[in-house]
């Protein structure tokens, strides 16, 4: 009997412990590390995994540590105050309490969350991760919905040639900080849904991220045919039919499952097209609930969908032949969805009746969405015309897609010696709240401070690259020689630059290998000496991709260079952490615009770092010459050598005569005043502009309040309104073309133009149009959209009237036409509806 009481406290210690490691939060809480690292200091290094360090331990070792009264009190002051964050009301709780938003749904393809969770590939989990950890530190009522891969992305090693082979390690469930998603009876919950001549079980599980729990899909179930349990091995792997069977799963899937568990979500987000099918899921589900036919369900449900677009290209997004849509997608439209075949491939083409055309994700997505935005204002734009195909005779300025610019969580990203700093000046709940005081606090930062962080920093990555790079070339099967000068490379007082990207063409990787022995005589220069840390991976079968990589590689190995320069292989979470937290400049040169926002360069900020990029993604809204460098002219210059050849040239004058010399031009007691001032305005303006916590507030106030209050509105009455706006819709497309103008007449007199037109309304109501004066935007010259003044009913006419409106004569009468588009309260006009007809 005293054994056993003995062993009560021990086993709570465990569980509690068990209770910190399994929420994803504590990977990036810098007071927890010294937790698991008392554990298994090496283990920790390597995996920063704290599941997996509990995992591993023996219980000799935790009846060690439990009898140590500090480690003791460490564990119970980190439950306390974890769940003292748990209880407390956040951000939303105070701002938008009595909003209609209780719960939003956040689809993505991947979440790149921790390295003890891998399941993403790059940039789109990169920002799908922070985006539900800043979720969780504003009190955001979000769930995450995903798949659980059993391989994940591809891991990566260099061999000894120089070329990157790609490897698949198996994710063990056990060994991940995730759990099953059990009933109440305690089963594991499963889902069933149909795939080609089959039904598919779905096993689920959960990750928790602080107050936010990410549910994932995994097809790995023993009732499945062994093809089907691969439905979920690989992110990004396979071809066209594996793609489109995880895109079932994760939208299809992915709704039913939340249903399921009787979460009910006013929004759903849709991270990229990957998730569009969960809007046919959501209109279905609610034509179960309402009794609508599916077309009003859509027109009630998609109110409260909202699409984000990452794309820049329209190649890059996920087409399929008519036939595999079919075969997947056939018995779901007609016996679930109750449509013809066809109308489900209409939704998904810019040409309805063209039936050779591929069925394309995003264009789903915008067809079943209330809103889009696109991830910087660069990218708005781009968008803007990649989409315009979906809105025949809409200019493209009016094409329907505002922009978020990404953000990244900071508390992910910074070092310790960076959470001091930021801690000691601006608060310790400075990222969870709306940071209005940072920037200033910021700035009262003395020069000697900020310059000491950078100098903490920057010695952190030597050590790191060191024995990262002594492991690597250990495992390559380098020298006993080359291993052991691993131990010298780098010095902790040299401008170091850090490149780090997935290795695709657009991204120019080897830009700034353009002149590989002028980048050597920069690097070499023994009185202003640079070093630079190279990373990143090519996709598998992208041969270009894999030639950059390996040219770096070499590069890095030239005797001359080797102690300037290294590329570390498999780029991962854990990799991209300590490159951020240590570098003076990071460096970007895609080829614009062809990054819509970029992420990797945000990174750097919290820390004290400077970027040097391309302008293009959220580089191009965020520079100033105060707070780093800019490359290239603002411009579009597609694949053009010549100009990449430039814009190398720009880049290298660019280090060489500002870079370098502001780090290297000091005062008498050692501080680079004009870097450290740099230093201080990218803190100060861009930490907080940048972050994650600013852009899901911006998420919350522009989109999903919105978004939520449409969707209650038309779902109401077992979805009334979303009937009557299909039947608005229908009455217009019906009437639509009997529609015509008169003669317009101008009478300009001073400082005004006055137009009349006649317009002939026919069988079209006076209420479901806008009779409008319209300019298009010029040099110098806004965009003009007024409304124009119906008079009385034209004598003899059908629905004829006189339309009137004046303008200022600040541009010429011809600048001006007149047209007519829909109009009906809460419809979002050209996206639910995109007819217009024009007088010319």
């Amino acid at each position: 009997m005293l054994e056993a009481r003995q062993e009560t406290p021990q086993a709570e210690s465990i569980g509690q412990l068990a209770e910190l490691a399994l929420d994803l939060r504590n990977c990036w809480n810098h007071t927890t590390h010294s937790l698991w690292s008392a554990i298994d200091p090496e283990l920790w290094e390597i995996t920063h995994s704290p599941w997996v360090v509990l995992q591993t331990a023996s219980r000799s070792r935790l009846r060690e540590l439990q009898r140590d009264p500090d480690f003791s009190r460490q564990v119970q002051e980190l439950i306390e105050w974890h769940q003292q964050y748990l209880r407390s009301p956040a951000w939303f709780q105070r701002a938008l309490a009595d909003s209609p938003l209780t719960c939003a749904a956040f689809f993505s393809m991947e979440f790149g969350l921790s390295e003890a969770l891998p399941i993403y590939s790059g940039g789109l989990g990169n920002v799908a991760g922070d985006y539900l950890k800043a979720a969780s530190d504003l009190g955001v009522p979000i769930v995450g919905v995903g798949l659980l891969y059993q391989q994940g992305y591809f891991r990566q090693i260099i061999e000894a040639d120089g070329f990157q082979t790609a490897l698949f390690p198996y994710n063990d469930p056990g060994q991940m900080p995730i759990s099953p998603v059990r009933d109440r009876d305690g089963a594991w919950f499963r889902l069933k849904i149909q795939l080609p001549g089959q039904s598919l079980w779905l096993r689920g599980w959960q990750a928790q991220i602080g107050r936010v729990t990410l549910y994932l899909l995994d097809s790995n179930d023993p009732a499945n045919p062994p093809a089907y349990r691969g439905v979920t091995s690989e992110l990004y792997g396979g071809g066209p039919e594996l793609r489109l069977a995880q895109e079932i799963v994760l939208g299809i899937g992915g709704w039913r499952f939340l249903n399921a568990l009787g979460i009910k979500p006013e929004v759903c987000h849709l991270n990229e097209g990957h998730a569009a099918l969960a809007v046919l899921e959501r209109a279905r589900s609610f034509m179960d609930e309402s009794g609508q036919p599916f077309a009003a369900a859509l027109a009630a449900t998609r109110a409260g969908n909202l699409f984000t677009t990452h794309t820049p290209v329209a190649a890059g997004f996920d087409r399929f032949a008519p036939g595999l849509v079919e075969r997947f997608l056939k018995r779901y439209a007609e016996t679930a969805l109750k449509i013809d075949m066809s109308s489900l491939l209409a939704l998904g083409r810019a040409n309805p009746s063209d039936s050779s055309e591929p069925f394309n994700m995003a264009y789903l997505a915008v067809r079943g969405s209330g809103a889009i935005n696109a991830v910087s204002q660069l990218h708005a734009s781009v968008s803007r015309r990649i989409f315009q195909c979906l809105f025949p005779r809409w200019p493209e300025a009016e094409v329907p897609i505002d922009y978020v610019t990404n953000g990244v969580h900071t508390p992910t990203w910074d070092s310790a010696a960076a959470d001091s700093l930021w801690t000691e000046s601006t608060g310790q709940h400075r990222w969870l709240d709306t940071m209005e005081t940072v920037a200033a606090d910021i700035r009262r930062v003395p020069d000697a401070t900020l310059w000491e962080l950078r100098a903490s920093n920057r010695l952190e990555l030597v050590k790191y690259v060191r024995g990262r790079l002594g492991r690597e070339l250990a495992i390559a099967g380098a020298s006993e020689a080359d291993i052991a000068r691993a131990e010298s490379v780098f010095d902790p007082n040299t401008l170091t630059l850090g490149f780090a990207r997935r290795f695709a063409t657009y991204k120019r990787p080897n830009l700034l290998l353009h002149d590989p022995e002028r980048l050597a005589r920069i690097l070499t220069n023994r009185e202003r000496p640079v070093q630079l840390a190279v990373a990143g991976k090519a996709h598998p079968q992208d041969d270009a991709g894999r030639a950059m990589v390996q040219a770096w590689v070499r590069f890095v190995r030239r005797p001359d260079v080797r102690p300037h320069a290294v590329f570390l292989s498999d780029y991962d979470l854990l990799l991209a952490e300590r490159l951020v937290q240590g570098v003076d400049l990071w460096i970007n040169t895609p080829r614009r615009p062809w990054e819509a926002s970029g992420t990797s360069g945000m990174k750097v900020l919290v820390n004290g770092g400077l970027n040097l990029s391309e302008l293009d993604g959220w580089w191009a809204e965020a520079y100033a010459p105060e707070l780093g460098w800019a490359l290239g002219d603002g411009q579009e210059h597609g694949d053009d050598p010549a100009w990449d050849a430039a814009e190398a040239e720009q880049l290298y004058k660019i280090l060489e005569e500002q870079v370098i010399p502001a780090f290297y031009n000091r005062d008498r007691t050692g501080i680079p005043v004009s870097w450290v001032a740099r230093m201080r305005e990218s803190m100060g303006r861009l930490t907080p502009e940048f972050s994650a916590n600013r852009a899901i507030r911006e998420y919350c106030e522009d989109h999903y309040i919105p978004a939520a209050a449409a969707y209650c509105q038309r779902e109401k009455d077992r979805g009334a309104l979303g009937a009557s706006v299909l039947k608005w819709h229908q009455d217009l497309a019906r009437d639509w073309d009997s529609m015509h103008f008169g003669v317009i007449s101008v009478n300009s007199s001073g400082e005004r133009h006055s137009f009349e037109i006649p317009v002939y309304l026919d069988g079209v109501d006076t209420e479901a149009v806008r009779v409008e004066l319209y300019a298009a935007a010029l040099e110098g010259a806004a965009e003009v959209r007024q409304q124009m003044t119906r008079g009385d009913l034209l004598v003899g006419s059908i629905k004829g009237y006189l339309y009137s409106a004046t303008v200022a004569a600040d541009r010429p009468a011809a600048h001006f036409t007149v047209r007519i588009v829909p109009s009906h309260p809460g419809v979002r006009v050209p996206l639910e509806e995109p007819h217009i007809a024009w007088s010319r």
